[in-house]
């Protein structure tokens, strides 16, 4: 009896130790796997957020992972492939594909993307405004897809001589949508706009190009309807007797620039755009016009006038003669 109580009285004493023991052993577990993650497993200060990685067919796992520690993905590339091959039973298969990398992620969520496809690839909202040539449509795109090769999407436009014809709207693409896949997307939804006023172009007598270049024109003269259907009228009217378009807008096309920066030596400049030595219609649409200005150029209001101008607050004034015109000059742009 004595001794059972010798042992039960060494059991009691000991206890506390032993649960210390265990507490403290518990507790430097704690902060030996957090040290662990946040040195070897978290994500990369720098890790590259709001880009994505390509992972290309027929890439090993070991050049993979150490590029994605260059890339600043991960933070050990030896982890990285003993996780895939834990996740995949020693295969180390990875599928292809690219990987949106809109948030930091750790090491192993990384591996496990890579492992099971999980690309998460979300579209992004992209807005062309109406009257954007092809340059500026690839400067904005430039900015919001991720792989975009502004080369590739212009020698394209250019080719197909598709300026013009490149629908401006809200488009939801991909980060990794190639330059002709946008191209189709916006020639495909002109050609669906285009099928509402069909009809409209058929009455008109006049070819769909002929309307898109005038139409490319009107909507960077005019910006309301009511003002856009006259300029129509006036450069038609213009076409009609022979005089030259005389339009300030195509240099935007030529060299950037605009009516406030043009020069006397840039309305002399050689170009078959140059609509002031030049009679008829430009080479090609100057602009993408919205369908607005599509159907004022077919609409437009018939008048005498010969001549309009923009003031400084954006009112348009008329002209039958270019005596006219030039007092308004002096009266309006002084």
């Amino acid at each position: 009896m004595e001794e059972e109580q010798q042992i039960k009285t060494y059991h009691l004493k000991f206890l506390p130790i032993f649960k210390n023991k265990i507490i403290i052993s518990f507790f430097v577990c704690i902060i030996i796997s957090t040290f662990f993650y946040l040195v070897f497993l978290s994500a990369p200060k720098d890790f590259p957020v709001n880009s994505f990685y390509i992972l290309e067919k027929g890439q090993f796992l070991s050049g993979i992972s150490g590029d994605l520690v260059n890339k600043k993905i991960i933070k050990n590339d030896f982890l990285f492939k003993v996780t895939v091959y834990l996740m995949t039973f020693g295969e180390g298969k990875i599928i292809e594909g690219n990987y949106g990398l809109y948030e930091k992620q750790s090491l192993i969520k990384i591996a496990s993307r890579i492992v099971n496809g999980e690309t998460d690839i979300m579209p992004i909202k992209v807005t062309i405004p109406e009257g954007l040539n092809s340059m500026e449509i690839s400067n904005l795109l430039s900015e919001k897809i991720l792989t975009f090769k502004k080369e590739i999407f212009l020698d394209t436009v250019s080719k197909d001589k598709l300026e013009g014809y490149l629908f401006p709207d809200t488009y939801l693409l991909f980060p990794d949508s190639s330059e002709s896949e946008i191209i189709k997307i916006m020639v495909d939804n002109f050609k669906n706009k285009i099928l509402t006023i069909e009809s409209d172009i058929k009455r008109s007598g006049k070819k769909l190009e002929d309307i898109i270049k005038m139409a490319s024109i009107v909507e960077e003269e005019a910006r309301m309807s009511d003002t856009r259907k006259i300029v129509a009228g006036i450069l038609w009217y213009r076409l009609s007797i022979s005089m030259p378009l005389q339009v300030d807008s195509s240099f935007k096309y030529i060299n950037g620039k605009t009516t406030e920066t043009l020069s006397l030596d840039d309305l002399k400049m050689d170009s078959p755009y140059n609509s002031y030595l030049y009679k008829g219609l430009p080479p090609t649409p100057i602009s993408n016009p919205g369908l607005g200005s599509i159907k004022d150029t077919i609409n437009p209001v018939n008048t005498k006038y010969l001549y309009f101008l923009t003031d400084k607050e954006g009112n348009m004034h008329y002209a039958f003669t270019h005596d006219e015109h030039v007092t308004n000059k002096q009266k309006y742009l002084k």
